[in-house]
């Protein structure tokens, strides 16, 4: 990769799910690295135990809203916590090994013309 590559400040691709989807594979990837203590592994699986748990610290029958916004909330914590404490050079190596090519911009050098062709429809050609 060249210098002038590397220095491009490249923006994210794909929105919300995107990045959904890349901190969940993250999470996993380091639930299964031997580098990260065991009993920080245990914050993630917490977190989504207390979902299942009958126990709710705020139920959600007498505040529906905020019921569901504790176990949102409790569930983000343990994960950001989490992830937080794992070990940086562990993070940052597997968040480089879940950048697609798509993230990788090219050089300038590559341009292709081309022309728009408007194809008929199925009934046009009847």
């Amino acid at each position: 990769m060249t210098k002038k590559n590397r220095d491009m400040m490249i923006p994210p691709q794909g929105g919300m799910l995107h990045d959904l989807a890349k901190r969940i594979k993250l999470i996993l990837r380091l639930m299964g690295d031997s580098r990260v203590n065991l009993f920080l592994k245990l914050l993630p699986l917490a977190s989504l135990g207390y979902l299942i748990w009958p126990i709710d610290l705020i139920p959600g029958i007498a505040l529906p809203v905020i019921g569901a916004l504790d176990d949102a909330a409790v569930l983000w914590f343990g994960v950001y916590l989490f992830v937080e404490l794992c070990p940086p050079e562990v993070v940052e190596e597997h968040m480089r090994s879940l950048s697609s090519n798509a993230d990788i911009v090219e050089g300038d050098d590559e341009v292709v013309e081309a022309e728009t062709v408007d194809l008929p429809d199925d009934e046009d050609q009847n």
